[in-house]
């Protein structure tokens, strides 16, 4: 998931180095919704993990 976010990421960047800014606009809103589900499932194994070894 990360790995998808940080490729959104560089699309954003490349796109908006080029002057495509919809397209840039596009692929950072979709990183960034990807590196908070990323964050959210991360925290959510943390925990389970916690608990598990508990």
């Amino acid at each position: 998931m990360l790995g998808w976010a940080l490729a959104f990421l560089v699309v954003a960047l490349i796109a908006a180095f080029l002057g495509f800014g919809g397209v840039a606009g596009a692929s950072a809103g979709i990183a960034q919704i990807l590196f908070f589900i990323f964050l959210v499932l991360f925290v959510v194994s943390l925990v389970f993990r916690l608990m598990r070894k508990a």
